[in-house]
């Protein structure tokens, strides 16, 4: 009985952590001004220009998003992602990043 009552908690909270990732990244659909170069999807038309963001590891995606937050980014587009992550939360991060790593890559 007691090994069912651990598995029970397990699959319990592992539906919880599914269900907080996944409500981020619609979240972070819906914020995600980053389709106009990177693609709605997260697969840019311009990899050379604009890199595809689609599967990326989260926790990377947010590292950049707050290194350019902080204006510490490079690259040729430097400025404008500068611009772009400035005015965003932790929270925006995580949504974005959460959204971008749960795409398929092309």
């Amino acid at each position: 009985m007691k090994h069912h009552l651990t598995l029970l908690m397990i699959l319990l909270v592992g539906n919880v952590q599914f269900a907080v990732a996944a409500s981020r990244a619609e979240a972070g659909k819906a914020k995600a001004a980053c389709a106009a170069c990177h693609g709605i999807d997260g697969n840019s038309k311009v990899p050379t220009m604009y890199p595809s963001l689609a599967g990326q590891n989260s926790d990377d995606l947010q590292t950049k998003l707050q290194a350019y937050r902080e204006g510490k980014g490079s690259g040729p587009m430097a400025a404008t992602m500068v611009a772009m992550a400035k005015p965003l939360s932790d929270q925006d991060i995580a949504e974005l990043a959460a959204y971008f790593s749960q795409q398929k890559k092309r």
